[in-house]
């Protein structure tokens, strides 16, 4: 038994899909499902049960898995008190972040930490909330940057800011003439979205009634949503005249595009926004770097 073979086997459990485990550990997942066997087979039990779209922990496995996230915090904490020992700011600090906050954060961020912690190198990673939260209960990241809801067992999550949405157009589009924009109209539109995984396009389906519905309803029609593959990417489908999207404020700056070209109008009050919160384990004993971490993102 490994500690690589305990990783693998948690990132399942919470993945649910060995594929998508596997992406999360950055393995073939050919080898992340010959690990999985191995370990079954030192065990003499079934960790998981196995169906076509889903693979889920027998009673037993759960038991275990919640075990290998005990050793591999231990593991993980236990290196860190031994940076400790030598500079609680003097070692990396390994820090992630969703694909729709990272982008936006870390260039404004990272100046500020080498300012407050310059012999503190950082590691930086953007991911889906799903694997940011398998590598921080691994111990592979020490913080995340997500948007609330976040639940994890022995997780610290700390609220930072709030944010709100803001709709990207086109000077020419229709809506461009309403100076604040009902949630609700967005159904009436082409709307462009991230695609499925990435919860601020949770959020948006969430925060603007019937647009889901339209999504089925009108799946072949004109104003049917397109899905992107990132914040930047949206914006650029939105000024090739592919429709509108719905942005958190801090990604909406049209500085690339020509005056005018792109408006940003805010929805009607109360507007529905998004809170942004840094997480780490309770366990994770470099406390001096998370408060650094903290005070840079208020600056």
């Amino acid at each position: 038994m490994t500690l690589t073979e305990l990783r693998y086997l948690v990132a399942l459990s919470e993945a649910g899909h060995f594929r998508k485990a596997a992406d999360a550990c950055n393995v073939s997942q050919p080898t992340l499902s010959i690990a999985i066997k191995k370990l079954e087979e030192e065990l003499g039990i079934s960790l998981f049960e196995r169906a076509r779209h889903k693979v889920s922990p027998t009673p037993i496995g759960e038991r275990i898995v919640a075990q290998a996230r005990t050793v591999l915090q231990e593991i993980s904490n236990l290196v860190s008190l031994a940076e400790q020992g030598k500079d609680p700011l003097g070692s990396v600090l390994s820090v992630g972040a969703i694909f729709t906050v990272g982008p936006y954060l870390f260039p404004r961020l990272v100046p500020r930490m080498k300012q407050l912690a310059p012999e503190m190198p950082m590691y930086i990673e953007e991911s889906y909330t799903a694997d940011l939260r398998v590598k921080l209960s691994s111990g592979v990241l020490d913080a995340i940057f997500v948007a609330l809801p976040f639940t994890e067992p022995d997780v610290v999550t700390k609220p930072l800011f709030d944010e709100p949405f803001v709709v990207l157009l086109r000077e020419d589009h229709p809506l461009a003439q309403q100076q604040s924009i009902d949630p609700a109209e967005l159904a009436r539109h082409k709307v462009l979205l991230m695609g499925e995984g990435h919860c601020f396009r949770d959020q948006v389906l969430q925060a603007c009634p019937g647009l889901q519905e339209s999504m089925i309803e009108h799946s072949n029609r004109d104003h049917s949503v397109v899905e992107g593959s990132s914040l930047e990417t949206l914006k650029h489908m939105v000024a090739s005249g592919m429709g509108i999207t719905v942005l958190p404020e801090s990604a909406a700056s049209t500085a690339l595009y020509g005056d005018g070209e792109l408006l940003v109008r805010p929805f009607n009050d109360p507007a529905p926004y998004r809170t942004i919160a840094l997480a780490w384990r309770v366990s994770y004993p470099r406390h001096q770097a998370i408060d650094v971490l903290a005070e840079a993102l208020k600056d």
